[in-house]
């Protein structure tokens, strides 16, 4: 029986003054299986790994000049680039932001943040889009994010962001963010200290930093990174990274001296890339995601909206944050998978709340929005559990 059939035939039996409810529930039955049929089931996928790197666009990251050879040429043979993904805005809070929560761009995300200052909305509440309309930087506990949905639901996670605490006296160690209205001094790097808090989009959701016991917790340094990767039960369920800002490719040349842009955000991924693939939970059931948080153009997909009353995304190079690229790499995707689907920031929070089972938040709940799936999840190894 087909998918229409069988809706059909529901229809006809919900309609009978008397029906038996056995043919109720078999009906019922088929109809689900042609559902789950209809779509492709996503692999046991339950750790995944997210590097965030800053401000290029596909052309200059992945083209034949590249000056990051090991993101551009290795990276992608050994699992999928995706050459039609695009970020949502500029600069980089706005796209963060978006990846965590499906929030679409305000005037003040969209501008960085350089006050860290609440969110005032304009509505008591989200849309039914989940888009909740104001202005502002800490958003308030009626918004949600992907962590606080993965705690819900009993997944672990935890976000690693390199060189946060190195000076005390200019952030703390653990979930560190500016004090509600006032400047946010680590917009600009010293040479002791690259950390930016505008890359650490889980200090802007009261839902995080109003617990800080739990967000201490979850929002640590880089270095706790090696130690969480050796056991398979210290490795979160999602793991997100942020390099400083010479090593994600957004200052050059570096505070330190290093050149900074890709040649050093290249060399951060020749130390960690392999430190992740290498270990047990990605050999399990990983999934590494590299991507951008936009490019240099004003570049969009995937039916992108604004904010209510909110700009336009990506501002005057807008409507949207450029075409990036990722790469993604896991023992569920064959070596070379290059799909030509277009995926935004958007389509990748829906598809990490699709592997983990969750609702689907702000944006990414949009109608027809793609999502990562045969086209990318190419290998079906005969191994590999779930959570």
């Amino acid at each position: 029986m087909s998918r229409r059939s069988s809706h059909f035939r529901l229809r006809y039996l919900l309609t009978r003054p008397r029906v038996s409810l056995l043919a109720l529930l078999a009906t019922l039955w088929v109809s689900a299986s042609c559902v789950a049929a209809s779509t492709p089931p996503l692999p046991p996928i339950k750790h995944v790994f997210i590097i965030m790197l800053e401000n290029e666009s596909y052309p200059v990251t992945f083209g034949p000049q590249s000056i990051a050879p090991y993101l551009a040429r290795e990276l992608p043979k050994q699992g999928a680039l995706l050459p039609n993904y695009y970020g949502v805005g500029h600069y980089s809070l706005d796209n963060y932001i978006a990846m965590i929560s499906g929030q679409a761009p305000n005037p003040a995300t969209q501008a960085d943040c350089s006050t860290y200052s609440e969110f005032v909305p304009t509505a008591k509440k989200p849309d039914a889009n989940g888009q909740l309309p104001g202005t502002g930087c800490v958003y308030p506990k009626s918004v949600s994010t992907l962590a606080n949905q993965l705690t819900d639901a009993g997944f672990s996670w935890k976000a690693y962001m390199e060189d946060m605490g190195k000076d005390l006296a200019r952030e703390a160690a653990t979930c560190a963010h500016p004090v509600i209205g006032t400047t946010d001094i680590t917009e600009h790097a010293t040479p002791q200290d690259q950390y930016a808090a505008k890359h650490n989009p889980f200090v802007y959701f009261h839902t995080i930093i109003d617990h800080k016991k739990y967000c201490d917790s979850r929002v640590v340094n880089l270095d706790h990174l090696t130690t969480d990767l050796a056991k398979l039960h210290d490795t979160p369920n999602f793991v997100y990274i942020t390099p400083n800002l010479c090593h994600d490719g957004h200052d050059a040349p570096c505070k330190d001296g290093e050149p900074g842009g890709l040649i050093s955000a290249d060399v951060f991924l020749r130390t960690w890339v392999p430190r992740i693939v290498e270990s047990p939970a990605f050999k399990k059931d990983g999934l590494l995601i590299i991507t951008f948080d936009e490019g240099n153009d004003g570049g969009a997909c995937c039916n992108e909206q604004p904010l209510p009353g909110g700009p336009q995304p990506g501002g005057k190079i807008g409507p949207g944050g450029g075409r990036i690229g990722a790469v993604l790499l896991s023992p569920y995707i064959a070596a070379g998978t290059q799909p030509e689907t277009a995926y935004n920031h958007y389509s990748l929070l829906r598809t990490l709340e699709d592997l983990f089972g969750l609702s689907h938040l702000g944006y990414a709940q949009g109608n027809g929005l793609q999502t990562f799936g045969s086209d990318v999840f190419t290998a079906h190894p005969a191994s590999g559990t779930g959570k």
